[in-house]
């Protein structure tokens, strides 16, 4: 099997010089300013985060919101697949849970996201629960939110996944 050359990246906290950055990376890639989380709309600009970089070039982006002792990761982007970024992003952001005393890292994603789906849980989180029909009230919150997404799969339902820290 022949040997890869490392994947060399730097991961550095988001601070208010990157607001706008993020906003417009938002936009781009969730197709609106906010996100909707379990009936929560977030702007990821107003939360901490982390941002994947080398050479002076954004390869991922991660947003979470802590409550408790429970941190849910609101956004999670990586450009350069299966080179270690949203793991390393993850990473950054569950250290941050640990060091608040949060019990348990968490994330909604949809039913048509079979590659995140497949991430997810070989990153250790675990199927929680799914909200059959959740998107609908979503798309009253953000009529963005497309019918159709990954595989031609109908979006309808939000599916939890979390990590026990």
């Amino acid at each position: 099997m022949p040997k890869f050359k490392k994947f060399a990246f730097k991961i550095k906290k988001l601070g208010p010089e990157y607001k706008k950055w993020v906003r417009n990376f938002i936009i781009r890639h969730w197709g609106a300013e906010k996100v909707i989380s379990r009936r929560k709309v977030y702007y990821p600009e107003k939360l901490p985060g982390f941002l994947a970089i080398k050479n002076k070039k954004h390869l991922g982006l991660i947003t979470y919101n802590i409550k408790g002792k429970s941190c849910e990761i609101i956004t999670i982007n990586s450009l350069a697949r299966r080179k270690g970024i949203g793991t390393a992003l993850i990473g950054a952001v569950q250290k941050v849970a640990k060091s608040a005393h949060c019990k348990r890292l968490w994330f909604i994603t949809t039913n048509d996201n079979l590659y995140g789906l497949r991430f997810w849980q070989r990153s250790g989180f675990f199927l929680k629960t799914v909200y059959p029909n959740a998107i609908v009230f979503s798309r009253k919150l953000k009529p963005q939110i497309p019918k159709i997404g990954n595989y031609g799969i109908p979006i309808r339902d939000e599916i939890e996944l979390e990590k026990i820290l």
